[in-house]
């Protein structure tokens, strides 16, 4: 086989391969995750309206008013922050967030997505989160899981910044 004969059949090869790759890709990105999660009773005596805490996502305050929440939260490196906004089913909570980075301006300094969290209580009797949120129109993906802490009120206006990205006071 000369050299030219060996060459085409190499890129021949590659680029079928490229080509059943690119497809698949493709593919795989058109239909989001959905988690499958039926809602439960909520546990005895608890409520959404708390503080709750991840060790790198920091203190999450949740509001609950009716069957809509309200959170924000501010990881514990201090880069970034978030908001959250969903509706209750029972002990389910399906949400939209958006995550801000401090400092940074423009379409990268956001991030947004979906997710849920079930409220439940550990073996310990503690009252837990526990969730994945996912990226854009994906609700799972990544766990977060958070402990609720005892007393500690919600305070959204803790949180946050005049403009996305900008925390509290500027820079």
């Amino acid at each position: 086989m000369n050299l030219a004969r060996l060459f085409r059949a190499v890129a021949t090869s590659v680029a079928i391969a490229t080509s059943g790759f690119l497809v698949g890709a493709c593919d795989a990105g058109t239909s989001p995750k959905t988690a499958n999660i039926e809602p439960g009773p909520m546990p005895a005596g608890e409520s959404w309206n708390g503080v709750y805490f991840h060790p790198i996502y920091g203190y999450l305050h949740l509001v609950e008013s009716g069957s809509r929440i309200v959170g924000r939260w501010k990881r514990t490196n201090q880069s970034h922050w978030g908001e959250l906004n969903g509706t209750v089913s029972g002990n389910v909570l399906r949400y939209t967030w958006k995550e801000h980075q401090i400092g940074m301006v423009g379409p990268s300094a956001t991030t947004q997505g979906k997710g849920y969290f079930v409220y439940k209580m550990d073996e310990e009797g503690r009252p837990i989160l526990e969730g994945q949120f996912g990226l854009n129109d994906n609700d799972s993906g990544s766990d977060w899981n958070n402990v609720k802490q005892a007393r500690m009120r919600p305070d959204l206006k803790s949180i946050g910044g005049d403009a996305e990205g900008v925390p509290p006071g500027g820079f």
